[in-house]
Protein backbone atom coordinates (compact mmCIF):
# COMPACT_ATOMS: atom_id res chain seq x y z
CA UNK A 1 0.00 0.00 0.00
CA UNK A 2 1.26 3.49 -0.88
CA UNK A 3 2.26 5.36 2.27
CA UNK A 4 0.68 8.72 3.04
CA UNK A 5 4.00 10.54 2.57
CA UNK A 6 4.59 9.00 -0.85
CA UNK A 7 0.95 9.49 -1.86
CA UNK A 8 1.08 13.20 -1.01
CA UNK A 9 4.33 13.68 -2.91
CA UNK A 10 2.99 11.78 -5.92
CA UNK A 11 -0.08 14.03 -5.95
CA UNK A 12 2.16 17.12 -5.85
CA UNK A 13 4.19 15.62 -8.69
CA UNK A 14 1.01 15.05 -10.71
CA UNK A 15 0.01 18.70 -10.23
CA UNK A 16 3.46 19.94 -11.30
CA UNK A 17 3.42 17.83 -14.43
CA UNK A 18 -0.11 18.94 -15.31
CA UNK A 19 0.98 22.56 -14.95
CA UNK A 20 3.98 21.95 -17.22
CA UNK A 21 1.80 20.33 -19.86
CA UNK A 22 -0.80 23.09 -19.64
CA UNK A 23 1.76 25.89 -19.98
CA UNK A 24 4.19 24.41 -22.50
CA UNK A 25 4.05 26.75 -25.51
CA UNK A 26 3.85 25.61 -29.10
CA UNK A 27 7.24 27.00 -30.04
CA UNK A 28 10.65 27.85 -28.61
CA UNK A 29 10.18 31.44 -29.77
CA UNK A 30 7.03 31.76 -27.65
CA UNK A 31 8.87 30.40 -24.62
CA UNK A 32 11.86 32.68 -25.14
CA UNK A 33 9.60 35.74 -25.25
CA UNK A 34 7.36 34.93 -22.25
CA UNK A 35 8.99 35.38 -18.85
CA UNK A 36 5.88 34.24 -16.98
CA UNK A 37 5.74 30.95 -18.86
CA UNK A 38 9.48 30.50 -18.31
CA UNK A 39 8.98 30.93 -14.56
CA UNK A 40 6.00 28.57 -14.43
CA UNK A 41 7.81 25.83 -16.35
CA UNK A 42 11.10 26.09 -14.48
CA UNK A 43 9.40 26.22 -11.08
CA UNK A 44 7.25 23.18 -11.79
CA UNK A 45 10.04 21.16 -13.40
CA UNK A 46 12.32 21.96 -10.49
CA UNK A 47 9.63 20.96 -8.01
CA UNK A 48 8.98 17.76 -9.95
CA UNK A 49 12.64 16.76 -9.74
CA UNK A 50 12.78 17.60 -6.03
CA UNK A 51 9.64 15.59 -5.33
CA UNK A 52 11.12 12.58 -7.12
CA UNK A 53 14.31 12.92 -5.08
CA UNK A 54 12.25 13.16 -1.87
CA UNK A 55 10.29 10.03 -2.79
CA UNK A 56 13.48 8.19 -3.71
CA UNK A 57 15.16 9.12 -0.43
CA UNK A 58 12.10 8.05 1.54
CA UNK A 59 11.95 4.66 -0.19
CA UNK A 60 15.68 4.03 0.11
CA UNK A 61 15.40 4.55 3.85
CA UNK A 62 12.41 2.24 4.10
CA UNK A 63 14.17 -0.43 2.05
CA UNK A 64 17.34 -0.12 4.15
CA UNK A 65 19.43 0.96 1.18
CA UNK A 66 22.60 2.98 1.71
CA UNK A 67 22.14 6.72 1.88
CA UNK A 68 23.01 8.27 -1.50
CA UNK A 69 25.74 10.88 -1.56
CA UNK A 70 24.03 12.95 -4.25
CA UNK A 71 20.52 13.50 -5.50
CA UNK A 72 21.32 11.68 -8.73
CA UNK A 73 22.62 8.66 -6.85
CA UNK A 74 19.21 8.23 -5.24
CA UNK A 75 17.85 7.11 -8.61
CA UNK A 76 20.80 4.77 -9.16
CA UNK A 77 20.08 3.21 -5.79
CA UNK A 78 16.39 2.73 -6.59
CA UNK A 79 17.43 0.99 -9.81
CA UNK A 80 19.83 -1.23 -7.86
CA UNK A 81 17.02 -2.08 -5.43
CA UNK A 82 14.75 -3.01 -8.34
CA UNK A 83 12.33 -0.15 -7.78
CA UNK A 84 13.11 1.72 -11.01
CA UNK A 85 14.21 0.53 -14.39
CA UNK A 86 17.62 1.78 -15.55
CA UNK A 87 16.16 4.03 -18.25
CA UNK A 88 13.99 6.02 -15.84
CA UNK A 89 16.77 6.16 -13.25
CA UNK A 90 19.12 7.61 -15.89
CA UNK A 91 16.57 10.11 -17.13
CA UNK A 92 15.82 11.40 -13.63
CA UNK A 93 19.50 11.55 -12.81
CA UNK A 94 19.89 13.90 -15.80
CA UNK A 95 16.89 15.90 -14.59
CA UNK A 96 18.80 16.58 -11.36
CA UNK A 97 21.41 18.35 -13.50
CA UNK A 98 18.71 20.60 -14.93
CA UNK A 99 17.37 21.25 -11.44
CA UNK A 100 20.83 22.30 -10.25
CA UNK A 101 21.22 24.74 -13.12
CA UNK A 102 17.76 26.20 -12.50
CA UNK A 103 18.09 26.47 -8.72
CA UNK A 104 21.70 27.58 -8.45
CA UNK A 105 22.04 29.46 -11.75
CA UNK A 106 25.22 27.60 -12.59
CA UNK A 107 24.71 28.61 -16.20
CA UNK A 108 22.13 30.57 -18.05
CA UNK A 109 19.08 28.42 -18.66
CA UNK A 110 18.89 27.09 -22.20
CA UNK A 111 15.23 27.46 -23.17
CA UNK A 112 15.60 24.85 -25.91
CA UNK A 113 16.46 22.33 -23.18
CA UNK A 114 13.45 23.41 -21.13
CA UNK A 115 11.25 23.00 -24.19
CA UNK A 116 12.70 19.55 -24.83
CA UNK A 117 12.09 18.47 -21.24
CA UNK A 118 8.51 19.73 -21.38
CA UNK A 119 7.80 17.97 -24.66
CA UNK A 120 9.82 14.78 -24.32
CA UNK A 121 10.63 14.03 -20.68
CA UNK A 122 7.38 14.59 -18.77
CA UNK A 123 6.40 10.96 -19.51
CA UNK A 124 9.56 9.84 -17.67
CA UNK A 125 8.29 11.50 -14.50
CA UNK A 126 4.98 9.70 -14.95
CA UNK A 127 6.75 6.39 -15.46
CA UNK A 128 8.72 7.08 -12.28
CA UNK A 129 5.43 7.55 -10.41
CA UNK A 130 3.97 4.36 -11.92
CA UNK A 131 7.02 2.34 -10.91
CA UNK A 132 6.91 3.76 -7.38
CA UNK A 133 3.21 2.93 -7.02
CA UNK A 134 3.83 -0.61 -8.32
CA UNK A 135 6.56 -1.23 -5.75
CA UNK A 136 4.55 0.41 -2.97
CA UNK A 137 1.55 -1.80 -3.73
CA UNK A 138 3.73 -4.91 -3.69
CA UNK A 139 4.98 -4.10 -0.16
Amino acid sequence: MVTVVVEQKLESLRRCLARVQDKCPDSLEQLESDADTQDILVLNLTRAVQLCVDIATHLIGRLDGPAPQTMGESFDELARLGVLDAEIAGSLKKAVGFRNVAVHNYDAIDWAIVMSICRDKVPDFRRFAEQIVRVENES
